[in-house]
């Protein structure tokens, strides 16, 4: 008997979770997103991975992203400023900045990314976009600059 009841109350409270989740991305704005990040551009190479990103409030949101490619792993987290655009619906601008850790061939790299970019939230359907510019500064043996690189976001939004 105290099973059955486990499982109706667990049956019940993940109903719930999920119309709340539904409620949230049912419009142009979502509180949290985990997907899918690629980044690509010069010399680095293409990298693919797992981002969250989360707002704090309508306007501040952070970014953690996980990424593979070349032989490196990208870990990196960034602050986001994000603005309505007028007339466009669900597309806002953003921009802002963090720290990043290259791990590669038995050496690190800290890297400073500062981004600017658009995020779009498809209306009623609980998914976000990103595409951005993201340069990268490497802090570390020797230091290097790379202006041509980008980003690409695709996220289940809720």
């Amino acid at each position: 008997m105290k099973h059955k009841i486990l499982v109706a109350f667990l049956f019940v409270s993940a109903l719930c979770a999920v119309k709340s989740m539904a409620q949230k991305s049912s419009g142009t704005s979502y509180t949290n997103a985990v997907g899918m990040r690629v980044e690509f551009g010069s010399e680095y190479g293409t990298f693919a991975g797992i981002s969250g990103k989360h707002f704090f409030d309508t306007h501040n949101a952070g970014e953690l992203h996980v990424v593979f490619g070349n032989n490196t792993t990208l870990i990196g987290a960034e602050y986001q400023y994000h603005g309505d655009i007028e007339n466009a619906a669900g597309l806002k601008w953003y921009a802002g900045f963090g720290p990043g850790v290259a791990f590669s061939d038995g050496t690190t790299d800290v890297l400073i990314r500062p981004i600017i970019g658009l995020d779009y939230k498809i209306n009623q359907v609980p998914l976000s976009f990103g595409f951005d510019w993201r340069p990268a500064f490497v802090v570390t043996h020797g230091s290097d600059f790379n202006a041509a690189r980008f980003g690409l976001g695709i996220r289940y939004a809720f």
